[in-house]
């Protein structure tokens, strides 16, 4: 059975919503001229009392605005209940919303309200602020979009080419582009009237066309239709497989034949139709089927021309009567370095993931295709870092494949524009500050955690330098997750509008789950929330809290991203082409200077044996220091005022966001280093001291234990024994973690953790032969094997879920690491799957290690697991069936029963509201704060089981992005590890 991936970057916790001492917001100046817009909509609630919810968005288009009231008659009889973000009262028929101190409006700022009420009889017709009249901001009209043809329920017949034209206006701003859409997936856009796109070769079904104008201030409108291609009936030409490579100055073929007996004789004539003039038909451009050998495939055999190394040409074959068959060729170098077969499926799988709707508009790749998957993301359609780390590995493949580095930079461009934040999402990050530590809890209803100035924190060892370097006070990391489709609505900083936008969840304790977290804007505002936003759910502020921004960063996407630059550049610059990558590069080497930040304590306190927030001493240099990637850092600062930040690290280490290969990356390759005059003595000693993680938890039969945190408890306190009383073992100092930093589930439960891991350390020793990685890679490789069976027809079983007891001895630092051992330290495999991406990780890991040591049956199995792996190839990519018990949690309560930590805490008192208009409220459950999964066509299997109705547990396929660009990955590295395989 497959499982919910187990990873997750977590938010910085309790200090994600940190502040600086006695700051507060800054308050305005009263201005004069009012104009302002409104959007009001109302939502019945269908329950036959009357009752509905009105949501009111306030634009203020004239002078900021200390002090408002915003007013509007409701129609008939209605009567208000209660409202909030504002204070509400009724007169009559007339009611009135009047401002809080906290939500002044400067110009062009918004402000979202909402009430409660009795009696709908309709919408208010005109909104006053301060006794002016609302209208419609000139600048904010949404453009008009319609399908002008096909018409809707138009029918077609099989292949279909259908061509969607669009018509596109905007009352008083400029259409950008009209993207057009098949089946909910964006398929392509135009920039220019008329807006047309061709949707090719359809196949028999039905589909829905849909279109999206978006003008030049990011507003959209929509349009859709339905068509139905029918199957024209007649037989088709079969051409297998669908992508061919052809080494320059050489031949490769593909196999032809027929999906019915025919009559008579039929002629297949194959041709070239598009594409690079440099490959051609050489022999079987004309082939006679029969009814005695229709279903044997005959050969056509294409021929690449010296020098047409990354050309890529389509041939069509075709015969009467029937539907024609496409293959696409590809010529690669020759350089005797390629299994062509593994490249063929490469492109395949790339061609798939960038046609088959992983990627938004804005060329953002989402978590999956699927919208309802809830695991790290609790939406398919909001993405990680991780993501993006994975799209460039998969393009620097790409890259090496063809020649054409051109997408390696587009993806870092995109990562860039997107999920790294910029200047105007930073604004105040070059003010020095200190974080102030908040103490972290085992339960999110332990929240909100108090801010205490007095516990002693350290200095910042890296904010001068830094800034010195690169002459900004802006750090350039990714933030972990990014709402790429606004579904949340808290847009930019509160505009509720801007996507995609930046978002974050996992803020309370090792033991909130995604089921129990409050998805909140990571530019903090208090336009949405509470009173003061989301910050008190999290952290107790005396001070009150202040309208801030702050971002999380996931240090293992960040070092993979730098992990594939390295290999990008060093197979660039075997091609000659280093020059078309140079500025990326250098990009990954900045990437990676602030990627040091993960290697210090959170508070930047003393490592080793830290007990006690106020008793552990505050670092200085590189005392606070643990050199291993820690689960995260953060920045933060105020907003929108230059007056205060702060920068932490974490105290949390993982083994399984360990990556020896980007430190060896930035130690080793002059291109990936900055002129931080810390920058290679820091990554040398992370590069030493990972090593030794790896040795100091490798179990007896050879899998990695968890980690070491400096802060137990993540306050500093007093370690707990293990379970036969012993006291707790360290690594240099830190103490021993089953599960470091989330225990629902348990962090190391996912054997994914162990091949990402070590899938890095395979490269590594492909690269070094240190004998610390042989080590660990020689104990892990046969058990992890020993795991595994695989069989017929796509068949394999690995394993998922890791139970664990015992502990690793105390690191001797003096001591032979590789003497180092643990009898008291075991795993069982207590349950096997099918996750594709884990496979392809894991084939990864013993491909490397194969190559690496030449251990045959490693390699064996590697190959055998990709093989398996594409049985189960689909039209958007390789999937399997997934059985998901965890989706009962859609509707639990918290304390309900009794005594239950599960679902939602929202604490006593606390009322607030999201950007999407979902309540927040005591009670709620994972699924109120998400009602657009009520719209999802899959959510009926998912609330049958989670309500009882049924016992069996919903199925879905998905298709993750990570996972699909990680068996692209694999089919690459394979191709080129073993070229005569």
């Amino acid at each position: 059975m497959a499982k919910e991936k187990r990873w997750r970057p977590a938010a910085a916790l309790a200090a994600g919503a940190l502040v600086a001492a006695g700051l507060t917001a800054i308050p305005g100046t009263a201005h004069a001229a009012v104009a302002c817009d409104v959007d009001f909509g109302a939502d019945e609630w269908g329950d036959g009392s009357g009752g509905f919810t009105g949501e009111v968005v306030l634009t203020n288009l004239g002078d900021p605005l200390d002090d408002w009231t915003l007013s509007f008659d409701l129609p008939g009889d209605a009567q208000l209940v209660q409202g909030w973000n504002a204070d509400w009262e009724q007169d009559g028929q007339e009611v009135s919303a009047h401002g809080p101190s906290w939500n002044s409006l400067d110009t062009g700022e918004q402000a979202t309200l909402g009430f409660n009420g009795t009696g709908y009889a309709g919408d208010p017709d005109e909104f006053f602020v301060n006794g002016t009249l609302c209208g419609d901001d000139p600048g904010t009209t949404a453009p008009e979009v319609s399908i002008a043809s096909p018409a809707d329920g138009a029918e077609f017949t099989a292949p279909a080419d259908v061509t969607v034209e669009a018509e596109a206006s905007s009352e008083d701003g400029e259409i950008d582009r009209v993207e057009f859409y098949l089946d909910g997936s964006l398929a392509g856009d135009d920039t220019t009237a008329p807006y047309s796109f061709l949707h090719e070769d359809l196949s028999e079904g039905t589909y829905v066309l849909g279109v999206q104008a978006v003008d030049d201030q990011d507003q959209t409108a929509e349009d859709e239709i339905t068509i139905e291609v029918a199957d024209d009936g007649d037989p088709d030409v079969v051409a297998t497989p669908d992508q061919v490579s052809v080494v320059e100055g050489s031949t490769a073929s593909y196999g032809v034949s027929l999906t019915e007996e025919p009559d008579g004789e039929v002629t297949v004539t194959t041709e070239h139709t598009s594409g690079g003039s440099g490959i051609d038909v050489v022999e079987g451009d004309v082939l006679t089927f029969t009814s005695g050998n229709w279903d044997e495939p005959q050969d056509v055999v294409l021929a690449a021309d010296e020098g047409s190394a990354g050309e890529s040409a389509e041939f069509t074959s075709d015969a009467p009567g029937h539907t024609p068959a496409s293959v696409t060729a590809n010529a690669l170098p020759d350089d005797g370095e390629v299994d062509p077969e593994w490249v063929d499926r490469f492109m395949e799988q790339y061609e798939k993931i960038h046609d088959s709707g992983y990627f938004s508009s804005h060329g953002i790749p989402y978590h999956s295709i699927e919208t309802l998957i809830v695991e790290a993301p609790d939406y398919g359609h909001v993405t990680t870092s991780e993501a993006f780390s994975f799209w460039l590995w998969m393009e620097a493949n790409y890259g090496r494949i063809t020649e054409d580095w051109e997408p390696f930079n587009e993806a870092w461009e995109t990562m860039e524009t997107y999920i790294i934040p910029g200047s105007d999402d930073q604004p105040s990050a070059g003010v020095d500050g200190d974080a102030i530590y908040a103490a972290e809890h085992p339960q999110p209803s332990m929240y909100p955690s108090a801010l205490d100035s007095d516990v002693p924190v350290g200095e910042d060892p890296l904010r001068d330098e830094l800034e010195a370097t690169h002459g900004t006070g802006e750090i350039y990391g990714m933030h972990w997750l990014l709402d790429v489709d606004n579904t949340y609505g808290y847009g930019h900083c509160g505009d509720g509008t801007t996507s995609p936008s930046y978002i974050n969840t996992f803020q309370r304790g090792e033991q909130e789950s995604v089921w129990e977290t409050v998805p909140h804007p990571s530019c903090e505002t208090f336009d949405f929330g509470g009173e003061q936003g989301f910050l008190d759910l999290f952290v107790e502020d005396p001070d009150g809290g202040a309208t801030q921004w702050r971002y999380t960063n996931a240090p293992d996407a960040d070092a993979r991203a730098v992990q594939a630059a390295y290999w990008a550049l060093t197979w660039a610059r075997e091609q000659g082409n280093e020059s078309a990558i140079a500025s990326t590069v250098a990009d990954a080497a900045t990437m990676g200077d602030y990627l040091r930040y993960s290697l210090f304590d959170k508070y930047f306190k003393e490592i080793g044996e830290c007990v006690g927030a106020t008793e552990c001493p505050a670092g200085s240099g590189r005392s606070s220091a643990h050199y291993l990637l820690s689960w995260y850092y953060s920045w933060g600062g105020s907003y929108p005022g230059d007056e205060w930040s702060w920068r932490i690290g974490s105290s949390h280490n993982h083994f399984g966001y360990q990556n020896p290969m980007s430190a060896y990356a930035m130690v080793n390759e002059p291109a990936l280093q900055t002129e931080s005059p810390t920058f290679v003595d820091d990554w040398e000693e992370s590069l030493e001291r990972t090593l030794e993680f790896y040795l100091w938890l490798q179990s007896d039969t050879g899998a990695i234990a968890g980690g070491a945190t400096n802060s137990w408890g993540g306050h500093y306190g007093e370690p707990e024994p293990m379970d036969d009383g012993s006291p707790r073992p360290t690594f240099y100092g830190m103490y021993y973690d089953e599960h470091p930093v989330y225990e629902d589930p348990g962090s190391n439960e996912w054997f994914g953790m162990q091949v990402w891991s070590l899938q890095r350390a395979a490269e590594y020793l492909y690269l070094t032969g240190d004998e610390r990685a042989q080590q660990v890679l020689d104990r892990w490789v046969p058990w992890a094997m020993s795991e595994t069976e695989i069989g017929e027809g796509g068949d394999f079983a690995i394993p998922a879920t890791l139970d664990w007891s015992g502990y690793p001895d105390t690191w001797d630092e003096n001591g032979d690491p590789l003497e180092h051992t643990n009898p008291n330290l075991t795993v069982e495999v207590t349950d096997t799957g099918q996750d594709v991406g884990v496979a392809a990780a894991y084939a990864r890991t013993l491909m490397w290690y194969a190559a690496a040591t030449g251990d045959t049956e490693a390699q064996e199995m590697s190959r055998d697991l990709l093989e398996a792996l594409y049985e189960h190839r689909d039209e958007q990519g390789i999937a399997v069936e997934e059985e998901r018990e965890d989706y009962s949690r859609f509707l639990d309560v918290h304390d309900e029963p009794a005594g239950s930590e599960a679902g939602v805490f929202i604490p006593e008192g606390w009322q607030g509201v999201m950007g999407n208009g979902e309540e927040i409220e005591p009670g709620v459950t994972f699924l109120d704060l998400r009602s657009f999964y009520l719209d999802d066509p899959d959510i009926d299997q998912v609330l049958d089981y989670a309500s009882g109705e049924t016992d069996d547990p919903p199925t879905f396929e998905y298709h993750r992005s990570w996972a699909q660009m990680d068996i692209a990955n694999a089919f690459a590295d394979y191709a080129h590890l073993f070229p005569d395989d």
